[in-house]
């Protein structure tokens, strides 16, 4: 919708000036590529990935960067978007997406040196549309909806008007995060249950909106394995977990109420983490959950396991927490440069990629002066 109100203002001020008049243009970011700038490593950067030895980071204005030598030089890549780039998943060395806001998809088939568009909210409306057409003469199809309590009877339901706006407002929701399980499966997550899943490399996307326990259709902030699970957290304490048997992302009762910003663990534990510092923890698979406290009162907003087990998790003011006993408890490490992170990845046992407000970091694990607590 935001994105139809500009294009109308824009329409009109044009038909306002004289014919003589320097006329701007208005460019789609979907269809404009990014500018090379030198300052982009040193800019807004929100995903980060390691693929093989190299290192990549996705950020605004669709700048996507690759270094080869650890983070000691950076070579911006070929992007055809200038959309905001959110996220970056790479399952291989060569093979990689990355996901943003106006619904984008990329891919890389080279490691990240160049890409090209397999999706955009354009798409999505369109394949969510014929998807609706057909849920509404598909018996069967209702069956796997949720819907809200008190959806008036004979309606389509709430799910159903939420799909009809969707298509009808254009490519304005962003894909919040995204995640690929091997060269050709993967999941796209975002706004307003936003999900999509596709098993052919990207070339085509299936809507999975109705195989979610998420009737308020709260945000999908993250998708992630943890052991053999798969998990999604969201707003409002949303922890969603893929039951393979019936192809559904079940509710996991949660006792908090507030946003999960990322979720994290490995065989025997995972945790999600969010909003002023909170970290919840468990060990049975998501039936009961624990409080963790962490000390730290900002939105912790990355999270990752190193080689050897650790978990690591960062927050938006540049805290670095780090557990050794699979996440029962946290250590604030005080590192030689802070950053207010917005994603975190490791690339080996000791060391960390880290992206932020202004820039990505390449951090040693070990502390610079100690452990804060």
């Amino acid at each position: 919708m935001i994105r139809r109100i500009v294009t109308v203002i824009l329409a009109v001020s044009l038909l306002a000036l004289p014919v003589t008049a320097a006329s701007p243009v208005f460019q789609d970011v979907l269809d404009t590529p990014a500018l090379e700038s030198p300052l982009a490593i040193k800019n807004l950067l929100n995903g980060v990935a390691v693929a093989g030895k190299r290192l990549i980071c996705v950020g605004q204005r669709g700048h996507i960067l690759y270094s080869d030598d650890r983070g000691k030089k950076w070579t911006q890549a070929n992007v055809p978007v200038s959309s905001d780039l959110l996220a970056v998943s790479f399952p291989s060395p060569l093979q990689g997406w990355a996901v943003g806001h106006d619904g984008v998809v990329l891919h890389s088939s080279d490691g990240g040196s160049s890409w090209i568009k397999q999706f955009d909210g354009r798409a999505a409306a369109q394949v969510m549309a014929s998807y609706h057409k057909g849920w509404k003469n598909c018996s069967s199809c209702h069956d796997r909806i949720e819907t809200p309590k008190g959806t008036p009877q004979g309606s389509e339901g709430a799910l159903m008007a939420d799909l009809k706006s969707f298509t009808e407002q254009g490519p304005d929701k962003p894909f919040l995060d995204v995640w690929f399980e091997n060269d050709t499966t993967g999941f796209i997550v975002g706004a307003f249950n936003l999900i999509f899943r596709t098993v052919d490399g990207g070339k085509t996307w299936e809507p999975w909106f109705d195989r979610t326990e998420n009737s308020k259709r709260l945000h999908l902030y993250a998708i992630r394995p943890v052991g053999q699970d798969l998990y999604i957290s969201g707003e409002q304490g949303l922890v969603l977990k893929l039951d393979r048997k019936t192809g559904r992302f079940l509710d996991q009762k949660t006792p908090y109420n507030g946003s999960f910003f990322g979720i994290t663990g490995k065989a025997g534990f995972v945790v999600a983490f969010g909003l002023r510092g909170n970290v919840f923890r468990s060990t049975n698979g998501g039936v009961s959950w624990q409080k963790v406290e962490t000390g730290v009162q900002a939105g912790l907003t990355g999270g990752t396991i190193t080689g050897d087990g650790k978990v690591v998790l960062v927050s938006q003011n540049g805290d670095v927490l780090v557990s050794s006993d699979d996440a029962a408890s946290f250590k604030e490490i005080k590192m030689k440069q802070s950053i207010f992170a917005t994603s975190v990845a490791a690339i080996d046992n000791d060391t960390l990629l880290i992206a932020g407000l202004r820039g990505v970091l390449v951090q040693p694990l070990a502390p610079a002066s100690g452990i804060v607590r």
